[in-house]
């Protein structure tokens, strides 16, 4: 397995970041998932637009996106596998204890892991904290994840495999890694940015590509959607058969089924949409 690190492919027992990185000692950092299919990623220009957008946010030095695009196909090309789990992680790099940026840059590193195809349905619970629709890192896709490894282990002790949050007004917001999706009298709704949720690239092109309407929408919502679906770089468009104790016989439904394929279409027709 090969790497990139600051510059270089590295052999993953070789490479190396330092105990004192700003990524690892206070979670001053974003990421990207990027979805590799037969060794080309997908939706990549989207993906590096939303890294840089991360880091103006975050207050790191602007990304070198062909410095970021070159990592990502030569860790692509030294790793090949039908399908993959593209990783970039951006740091504030080498720092001093405390909350401090050092002066000696970010640190850039890209990693590939093998992925397999999704189940085209799964079960969900709901979680008793909340989104922060108003927070400093609301919006950002930061190393900050702490709360998401909590709320997913909740939901993995109870068969599940995605917990989904509200926000501090009651609004549905969106899963630890995914967006989620309603429909209602046949309509499809997901919450708007402006609840708290992360502006998912598999989350815009299914808007794009299916007519879904931004909506408030009460995390009660849940109770009696006809169906419910989630979006994610992995995960594409995936129906929800639970939710808590709520089974959704039949899923995915016909809506979901049919956004789906619309999905499975367009992103087959161009790799980056």
């Amino acid at each position: 397995m090969k790497i990139w690190l600051d510059g270089t492919l590295q052999d993953l027992e070789a490479a190396r970041v330092s105990v004192f990185d700003h990524g690892l000692t206070v979670g001053d950092g974003i990421f990207e998932t990027v979805k590799s299919v037969d060794g080309k990623p997908f939706a990549l220009t989207r993906h590096l637009d939303r890294l840089a957008r991360s880091a103006r946010g975050l207050g790191l030095p602007e990304p070198d996106l062909d410095e970021v695009r070159r990592a990502c196909d030569a860790v692509i090309e030294a790793n090949p596998m039908p399908l993959g789990r593209l990783r970039i992680t951006y740091t504030g790099g080498l720092s001093p204890l405390g909350s401090d940026r050092g002066e000696q840059g970010p640190t850039l590193v890209v990693a590939l892991g093998e992925a397999a195809r999704r189940p085209d349905s799964t079960a969900t619970v709901t979680v008793p904290w909340t989104r922060n629709e108003r927070g400093a890192l609301t919006g950002l896709k930061t190393t900050s994840y702490a709360e998401n490894v909590v709320a997913l282990a909740r939901a993995r002790e109870q068969g599940a495999s995605e917990a989904l949050f509200a926000n501090t007004v009651g609004q549905l917001c969106e899963g630890t890694g995914s967006n989620v999706f309603v429909v209602l009298d046949g309509e499809i709704h997901t919450p708007p940015v402006a609840s708290g949720c992360l502006a998912g690239i598999t989350r815009a092109l299914t808007v794009e590509w299916t007519g879904a309407k931004e909506t408030d929408l009460p995390l009660d919502v849940l109770e009696r959607a006809d169906e419910i679906f989630l979006t994610s770089t992995l995960r594409d468009v995936q129906g929800v058969h639970r939710v808590d104790a709520r089974e959704l016989p039949g899923a995915p439904g016909p809506v979901t089924a049919k956004a789906m394929r619309v999905f499975d279409e367009r992103a087959a027709d161009d790799l980056d949409p």
